[in-house]
């Protein structure tokens, strides 16, 4: 049997999931976007997963879509045959939307390059660490192409107009330092500390808490940037009286009140 390439380990309550092509900078293949959906569905299931952490093996993050995929041999319907849009629709589209829509919160530990739709993957998780040497690239513009796997989305959402110009346009390396300053990620990890460890340590602060007022946190910052303020007070009011009911708002008040740590069960 040919090697895994997407490697998953349940660290405790966390999930830690590993691109695994590191000769090809862990770029995807149709093959690997069907190993990752088969590991978020079990992150999925898997209630006692209460945070998952994605990286790459080797020395990338991930180098986006595997070019090796697509046909370019000179003939007949050449143009047909090398259309990104079939691979986008079919294997890219579903990753990112799997990814945001994972029941956990999710952190990215870019250990090295991502580029083109690796930065994509990056910026789908809800947290980003970098190693000092990281860096992210957005290289379409070099290929003839535009950012896709939600790109052109997380750029402007998280950096701003002007710059997610530069990084779209230009395609210049971005520093873990800069990514960090600019707001495409959450930290760097300190000089000396592996950023899957670093990663870790915060998915494991994240799994010790409530779970569900995590993912709905989530899903009401995602939804600020297009409500107006009636929508979203709306929203908040709508949420807070659903987690009002859970357990871990009950327990979360009473441990407040007996002054000792809360016992959250992501429920």
């Amino acid at each position: 049997m040919s090697e895994a390439t997407v490697l998953y380990e349940a660290r405790g309550s966390v999930g830690l999931i590993t691109l695994n092509r590191p000769q090809a900078l862990n770029s995807f293949t149709r093959q690997m976007h069907r190993e990752l959906w088969s590991i978020l569905d079990r992150i999925q299931a898997d209630q006692a997963i209460r945070a998952a952490v994605l990286t790459g093996a080797g020395r990338g993050f991930c180098a986006g879509a595997d070019l090796a995929e697509f046909d370019f041999e000179p003939g007949p319907d050449l143009v047909r045959r090398a259309d990104p849009g079939p691979v986008i629709e079919q294997a890219f589209n579903p990753s990112i939307r799997k990814l945001m829509d994972l029941r956990v919160p999710t952190i990215a530990a870019v250990n090295g390059v991502a580029a083109g739709a690796g930065a994509s993957f990056a910026m789908a998780c809800d947290l980003a660490v970098a190693a000092p040497g990281a860096s992210f690239i957005q290289a379409f513009s070099r290929i003839g192409l535009i950012p896709d796997a939600g790109g052109s989305w997380f750029l402007v959402h998280k950096l701003g107009l002007a710059r997610a110009m530069g990084c779209a346009l230009l395609g210049d390396k971005l520093s873990a330092q800069d990514a960090k300053a600019w707001g495409m990620i959450w930290d760097v990890a300190p000089e000396g500390q592996d950023c899957v460890e670093a990663a870790l340590q915060l998915a494991d602060r994240l799994a010790a808490l409530p779970t569900t007022a995590l993912v709905q946190t989530r899903r009401l910052l995602r939804a600020a940037g297009t409500n107006d303020l009636d929508r979203q007070l709306d929203l908040e009011r709508d949420t807070q009286s659903a987690l009002g009911r859970t357990h871990d708002y009950i327990e979360g008040v009473m441990a407040f009140r007996e002054k000792r740590p809360a016992r959250f069960t992501g429920e």
